[in-house]
């Protein structure tokens, strides 16, 4: 991995932790992927019609339908997260989501991609998903809480961040083909499926009216930051796809479990910070042997 590859993905931890910690505050569902996808529309419009004038109507049907696709895609992803939020922590939803999703996007990359892997880099994958296990809960998970009521919700974070994870592995599949094999601008392939987004959310949104609106006086300034940076930090991870193979980009991005780790523990008040620290010391290690690797 290149190191311009690697800064990428590190800045894309930092705001990608972020974006979810304010989420999380948010409290929101649907309606708040709805939000979210008007206000990217609406902020990042001069910059997709400024990138997308003369390269959109180049694209043909192949180029649409893995617009339409991502964008599908995104949408199962993020309201199944935001729905993991509600019912659970934000510490246990999110570390097995992007555990579980490059280990997916990982094999699909070697298996299908014909990607190679060193064993450094295998190593590094290994202290990934091990790290992420540690900061969900380590073997704590495969125990019986004593408090019924807590293991509920620890057993709804962890069925929610499994199927999170397969979106992300979904979407950063079809993503990472559409700007390595068919050269797609990656700021464009984010914006134009926001498009996609929007349509698909429209009609839950807008069937209750009143309710929309009352959500919208509670949720639109944590839905106004969400869409001012999450694309950024995305948008970083498929230009650093562009610079190294998806099967090292893929886990590497779970270097923003680290933020999570040390920012999210202390702003929303959840435990076992011991475990999760180390969890993310050993996503570090994983990091830099994917970099190296």
């Amino acid at each position: 991995m290149s190191p311009t590859a690697f800064l990428l993905i590190v800045l894309a931890g930092l705001i990608h932790a972020g974006w979810n910690i304010v989420a999380k505050k948010a409290g929101g569902d649907a309606r708040f992927a709805f939000f979210t996808a008007v206000l990217m529309m609406l902020v990042w419009a001069p910059l997709g019609a400024w990138l997308g004038v003369d390269e959109v109507p180049r694209w043909g049907a192949t180029e649409w339908a893995f617009v339409v696709a991502s964008g599908v895609l995104h949408v199962a992803y993020y309201v199944v997260l935001l729905r993991g939020y509600r019912k659970a922590d934000l510490t246990v939803v999110y570390p097995l989501a992007r555990g579980t999703g490059p280990l997916l996007s990982s094999l699909v990359a070697i298996v299908w991609l014909g990607e190679r892997i060193s064993a450094l880099g295998a190593l590094g994958i290994a202290g990934v998903v091990g790290g992420v296990f540690l900061i969900a809960g380590g073997p704590g998970l495969l125990r019986a809480a004593h408090d019924p009521t807590a293991r509920a919700r620890v057993h709804k974070g962890m069925w929610y961040g499994a199927i999170t994870g397969v979106f992300i592995a979904s979407y950063t599949v079809v993503d990472g083909y559409a700007v390595k094999v068919l050269l797609m601008s990656p700021i464009l392939v984010d914006y134009m499926g926001n498009f996609v987004r929007v349509a698909v959310l429209a009609p839950n949104a807008l069937r209750d009216q009143t309710a929309m609106w009352a959500l919208w006086r509670t949720q639109w300034r944590h839905a106004l930051v969400v869409a001012i940076i999450s694309p950024v930090a995305y948008v970083l991870v498929l230009y650093a796809m562009r610079e190294a193979p998806l099967s090292h980009v893929a886990p590497a991005r779970e270097v923003s479990m680290l933020f999570a780790a040390l920012l999210g523990g202390h702003l929303l008040g959840e435990g076992d910070r011991i475990a999760r620290l180390f969890g993310a010391a050993c996503i570090a290690g994983g990091v830099t042997a994917l970099a190296l690797g």
